[in-house]
C-alpha cells in the first residue's frame, strides 16, 4: 500500500480526462480532478504519492473498504466462468445474491428487483407502487436525495432537483422531521414528531388520500444531512400509509448494508416497508448494483400481469457476485459489529468532543459510520457557516475548511455547510483517530469564519 510517485503518468491520466471525460453535477470547466493511482482499505493515493484517508467511502459505498480481497477474488472467479448472462434466465450469482439479500431484509421483503444503481431502484419502486395502487401521486421530503433519473430527481428534495423538474411529475414534497432546523418551531423530539407527522397528515389530506400511491423517504436521509428521525416517526408514517392504502417505500441506497451498525436503518426503528430501494453498499460499489426489495403484496400485483419494466444488465453477474462475496465478508469479518464499535467508542465521542473546541461546529448526528458534522457561523443563531446551495465566494469557508482536510491527508466529505464523516464500515480504531485528528485540524480553519 506504498504510494509510488509517477507525475508523468499523472499527467497523462488527468490530460486524457480534460480532453474526454465529461463529469457529473459539474460545469466542465471549472474543475479540477484529482487523478488518482491507487486504493486499498479506507485509503486512496494520487500519482505524486500523496496518501488520503476517505471519509467518503466514495460516494457512501466502499462499506468494505477498497480492493478487499475476498471480493476482488469473487469478481475474478466469475469472470473466468460467466462474466454475463441474459436477466430472463436463472443464473446462480443472481439467485444467490437475492437469496443472501432477502434473508437480511425487514419483515417479509423476500423479492428482489436488480438494477444498476440506487436511481433506477427508486424509478422502479415508485413505478411499481403506481401501477399497485392506479394512483398518480409520489410524497417525499424537502431535503432528499433518490437519484438523477427521471422520476428520482423529481422527487428529490435538494437544488439538483430544479433544473431538471418537470412540474409535471405527479411529485409533492413536504417537511420531514430536523429538530436543529425545525420547521414546525419545535423544541423537543417529540413535539418535531408529533407535527412533522400532523403536517404529512395534512399534506395528504388536502392532496386526496385516493390520489396518492407511495410515500417515499430515505429511512436516514443521507446526503441531505444524515437527520435521525426521532422516535415514532416513521412508525407514524407507517400507519398513515396503512390508514390510506398508501406504498411506504425507504430507500436505504445510502444508509443499507452495515453503514448504520445494522443491515439497513428500517431496523433501529422496527419499521418494514412495502418496497425498499438499495444499491452502494451491497457489493461495496465494486461492480455496479441496486434493486428494490418487495413486499408479497405488491410482488402478487404482478404474479399474472407482466411487470412492465427491465433492464439489460438487471442482476449481472459480476455485480451478483461482488454482492454475494461481499455479503460473506460482513458475516465473516463482523463489519456491521465494527461500525457499531467505532460508532459508539471512536467516532461519536470523538466528534462530539471536537464541537465542545470548535464553535464553527453547530450540532453532531449520526451512528455507526452515518455521521454529519453542521457548521455554522454561530451557535447560538445556527446560521450556516455558508448560505443555503452556496458557491463562488459565498462558499469559501467551506471550501478552506475542504483545503485543510486534504492538506492533512483526510478526503471529506462536503455538502453545503455540513461535512459528513461516512469512512468504511471496517475502519479501524487508529484510522478513526487519524482522521479526528485531521479534522481537529480542518475545523480550526473553519472557526475562522465564525462569528
Amino acid at each position: 500500500m506504498t504510494p509510488q510517485p509517477n507525475p508523468q503518468a499523472g499527467a497523462a491520466v488527468k490530460a486524457a480526462d480534460r480532453a474526454h471525460v465529461f463529469h457529473s453535477w459539474s460545469a466542465q470547466e471549472l474543475i479540477d480532478p484529482l487523478a488518482v493511482a491507487g486504493a486499498e482499505g479506507a485509503y486512496f493515493w494520487d500519482y505524486d504519492g500523496r496518501r488520503y484517508l476517505d471519509f467518503t467511502s466514495g460516494l457512501v459505498f466502499t462499506n468494505i473498504g477498497y480492493q478487499h480481497p475476498k471480493v476482488v477474488a469473487a469478481i475474478q472467479e466469475q469472470a473466468a466462468s460467466m462474466t454475463t448472462f441474459a436477466p430472463a434466465f436463472a443464473v446462480e450469482a443472481r439467485s444467490e445474491a437475492a437469496r443472501l439479500i432477502a434473508e437480511r431484509t425487514p419483515g417479509d421483503l423476500d423479492k428482489i428487483f436488480f438494477t444498476n444503481g440506487g436511481a433506477e431502484a427508486v424509478e422502479n419502486a415508485t413505478r411499481m407502487a403506481k401501477l399497485h395502487t392506479g394512483r398518480p401521486k409520489v410524497l417525499s421530503a424537502y431535503r432528499s436525495y433518490h437519484g438523477a433519473t427521471s422520476a428520482a430527481i423529481n422527487l428529490t428534495g435538494d437544488p439538483r432537483r430544479w433544473p431538471n423538474d418537470s412540474g409535471a411529475a405527479g411529485v409533492v414534497h413536504f417537511w420531514a422531521p430536523f429538530l436543529y432546523r425545525s420547521p414546525f418551531h419545535a423544541e423537543t423530539e417529540q413535539q418535531e414528531c408529533e407535527r412533522a407527522l400532523q403536517h404529512l397528515a395534512d399534506t395528504i389530506a388536502f392532496e386526496g388520500p385516493a390520489t396518492i400511491a407511495a410515500i417515499i423517504l430515505e429511512t436516514i436521509p443521507g446526503t441531505a444531512g444524515i437527520m435521525m428521525p426521532p422516535p415514532g416517526y416513521l412508525e407514524g408514517v407507517r400507519a398513515l400509509c396503512d390508514e390510506y392504502g398508501i406504498v411506504f417505500v425507504l430507500d436505504e441506497v445510502m444508509a443499507g448494508f452495515g453503514r448504520t451498525g445494522h443491515w439497513f436503518a428500517a431496523d433501529h426503528y422496527g419499521v418494514v416497508p412495502d418496497l425498499m430501494t438499495f444499491a452502494k453498499g451491497v457489493n461495496s460499489g465494486y461492480v455496479p448494483l441496486g434493486g428494490v426489495a418487495i413486499s408479497p403484496a405488491i410482488a402478487e400485483t404482478f404474479a399474472k400481469r407482466p411487470y412492465p419494466g427491465g433492464l439489460t444488465y438487471s442482476g449481472h453477474p459480476l455485480a451478483c457476485a461482488a454482492a454475494v462475496a461481499t455479503l460473506n465478508v460482513m458475516e465473516e469479518e463482523d463489519i456491521l459489529g465494527q461500525a457499531t464499535r467505532i460508532g459508539a467508542a471512536v467516532l461519536g465521542p470523538g466528534l462530539r468532543e471536537l464541537a465542545e473546541r470548535h464553535p464553527s461546529v453547530g450540532e453532531v448526528r449520526g451512528t455507526g459510520v452515518f455521521w454529519a458534522l453542521e457548521l455554522v457561523r454561530d451557535k447560538e443563531t445556527r446560521e450556516p457557516l455558508v448560505p443555503y446551495n452556496a458557491s463562488g465566494a459565498a462558499n469559501a469557508p467551506m471550501a478552506a475548511f475542504g483545503a485543510a482536510a486534504k492538506a492533512h491527508g483526510l478526503w471529506p466529505f462536503i455538502n453545503m455547510n455540513r461535512t459528513h464523516v461516512v469512512p468504511p464500515c471496517n475502519i479501524t480504531e487508529a484510522e478513526a483517530k487519524e482522521g479526528l485528528a485531521a479534522l481537529d485540524e480542518a475545523l480550526s480553519v473553519a472557526d475562522e469564519h465564525t462569528v
